[in-house]
């Protein structure tokens, strides 16, 4: 049976709320939650960007039950890796097992704010491969010194070492990206229910390891406002990854969405309160073989009364899957 996430989403709500929500999902029934890492929301209408790591921290502690990811960490530019396997570890302990360090290769919305510029795919998932062994070294309990392509490490050693340490995740979105997942990752994300993705991450040494999706919707009664606000604070999602990581601030996405219709969302975010219409939107990541789905329940005020739906009809619906 696949399992339903619940998407602590930093950009919408504030760590107070995020945190009193994802408690209330543990509540609800979801199975696993994951929780966005960035310094910028994609658009200024979803108005928030907390600091992600104090959100897990407080989460982990607010939580007994439900398991916590990072989704998705760039651990290459703003972090040092040697840096995000402290803090990985860290909230592994705090949570007592509970938590998955999933990373990408980042997006130029986040990254650029610690200057040097921002590279190219290529060069990106290198500094993703070799951030990795670092993270992993560090995690085995070693005294690191690394002098790699990109990163130097001196005499680097964890203190508060987990008995069993995170497993990783990767995001992935082609061929390269799913071959380094394939290689490196004990598990894979996506945000497309691609089946190619999934068959090119097995072909790459990634067959039988969890595959974790996720998928943006909009709840309310009334559908119009559901579609209205999905239009607002989420049009970002129609120009796709390969634009979307090359794009520097809000002003940049809200200037490249500016001619995404109501809609052109509709077609992509189930929006209103039909079930029929949730778990057809769901249905196509569970028929490419993604064993976990994490949903995103756009608009922050809106989430006590999803959360309420959710327990009480979403859920029930989606265990059908």
């Amino acid at each position: 049976m696949v399992q339903i996430g619940y998407t602590m989403m930093t950009e919408q709500a504030g760590p107070r709320d995020l945190v009193n929500h994802v408690v209330r999902a543990e509540q609800a029934g979801f199975d696993f939650s994951v929780t966005s890492d960035h310094y910028s929301p994609w658009l200024a209408s979803q108005g928030h960007s907390p600091y992600a790591w104090s959100v897990l921290g407080a989460a982990a502690q607010a939580t007994s039950r439900i398991p916590l990811m990072s989704y998705v960490t760039c651990p290459t530019t703003r972090y040092h890796p040697a840096i995000v396997a402290q803090k990985a570890a860290t909230v592994q302990l705090l949570s007592e097992g509970r938590f998955r360090l999933g990373l990408g290769a980042g997006e130029n919305l986040n990254e650029h704010v610690v200057g040097g510029g921002w590279p190219g795919a290529g060069e990106r998932h290198e500094k993703l491969a070799e951030a990795i062994g670092i993270i992993r070294a560090l995690f085995e309990g070693q005294t690191l010194n690394h002098h790699g392509a990109h990163y130097d490490v001196e005499s680097a050693k964890l203190w508060d070492l987990p008995e069993q340490a995170p497993p990783i995740g990767v995001a992935v979105s082609g061929e390269d990206s799913c071959a380094l997942a394939g290689r490196l990752a004990d598990l894979v994300i996506g945000t497309e229910p691609k089946a190619e993705l999934l068959e090119a991450f097995d072909r790459h040494g990634g067959a039988g390891k969890p595959r974790v999706g996720q998928l943006p919707i909009s709840y309310d009664p009334d559908r119009d406002a559901a579609l209205r606000r999905a239009h607002d604070q989420f049009r970002w999602f129609a120009g796709g990854w390969k634009v979307n990581s090359e794009l520097p601030g809000p002003e940049a996405f809200a200037g490249a969405t500016q001619f995404v219709r109501p809609e052109d969302v509709a077609e992509t975010i189930p929006c209103g309160d039909r079930l029929d219409d949730f778990v057809e939107a769901v249905r196509p990541y569970a028929d490419a073989g993604f064993t976990e789905i994490a949903l995103v329940q756009i608009g922050g005020e809106t989430q006590p009364g999803f959360l309420d739906w959710a327990e009480r009809s979403l859920l029930p619906a989606l265990r059908t899957l």
